[in-house]
């Protein structure tokens, strides 16, 4: 199901497996960061997320609502989550919506939209 490429791929960015990560993603994916801009390519979407998760300690994306409806083949899966990030003993926690289009059981489309201001504000500690 389309959840599960979505569900196999949220778990390897939390346990700092970009690698494997990117193994759900089509050679030519979309990863459309919305208020940050798109790239394209395993290749790409590997030099735009390594360096911002190699800040951190630690990630934990927390899904809150997910929807998802098709096919290994074409699907689509939306999800809302909170996005956190430990740099220390401070988290840096973002609300996001994405959505993913999964083609021939990869993810060929990843776009996730949230407010870039939430990215430079520290969360308080919970």
């Amino acid at each position: 199901m389309p959840a599960d490429v979505v569900d196999h791929f949220i778990a390897a960015i939390e346990r700092c497996d970009l690698e494997h990560a990117l193994s759900h993603l089509t050679d030519d994916c979309e990863y459309d960061n919305v208020p940050l801009g798109k790239v394209f390519g395993r290749d790409a979407v590997r030099a735009t997320l390594q360096p911002f998760l190699a800040r951190y300690e630690e990630v934990r994306w927390e899904v809150r609502q997910q929807v998802a409806t098709g096919s290994l083949d074409h699907g689509v899966v939306m999800n809302e989550r909170l996005d956190r990030f430990r740099a220390g003993d401070s988290w840096l926690e973002v609300p996001v919506a994405g959505l993913f289009l999964v083609r021939h059981g990869q993810i060929a489309l990843w776009r996730d939209y949230f407010d870039v201001s939430s990215l430079q504000l520290p969360a308080q500690p919970s």
